[in-house]
């Protein structure tokens, strides 16, 4: 067995993230390893397009993070016995998980990821794909095995 004592789980609260939740609890439990919740706000990125300069973005709003931390907070593990501890921090995504994951030494990352293609993924970036260049250790990235629609309760 791998010695994983310590398990970085980055959420983006989306549905492939509470089932790769599921996945990290469920390791942490199996190796007793320590289990770090990170969220990670996005800055708005500025857009130069035109003629005139936009003034800077304004970083999350201090109601947007208490929301976030509260979410963080409402993620707890089935068993009890698993050691969390949580973390949220602002920044572009990708580095930053990958600099939490060094900064804690992470034995592992999991991550859930919406496993877009093509354009959507030239449009929207990959922060799995960047934390899987980047990492300076295995990264674990998990999609719902189902899709979200199917997942809602009949009514």
């Amino acid at each position: 067995m791998l010695p994983i004592k310590n398990i970085l789980y980055a959420t983006d609260f989306s549905p492939p993230s509470e089932y790769a939740f599921k996945m990290a609890c469920s390791l942490a439990q199996d190796y007793g390893a320590k289990l770090l919740v990170l969220h990670v706000l996005e800055e708005p990125k500025p857009f130069y397009g035109g003629v005139m300069t936009p003034p800077p973005p304004e970083s999350p709003s201090e109601p947007v993070r208490k929301e976030t931390e509260i979410k963080l907070q409402e993620l707890r593990p089935t068993n009890s016995a698993v050691a969390v501890e949580r973390a949220l921090v602002v920044g572009d995504a990708g580095p930053a998980i990958t600099q939490m994951a060094e900064t804690r030494k992470a034995d592992l990352i999991v991550l859930g990821t919406h496993g877009r293609t093509g354009f959507g993924r030239l449009m929207l970036g990959s922060v799995a794909e960047e934390v899987l260049r980047h990492a300076p250790c295995p990264v674990l990235t998990l999609k719902s095995p189902f899709p979200p629609e199917t997942t809602k309760p009949a009514k």
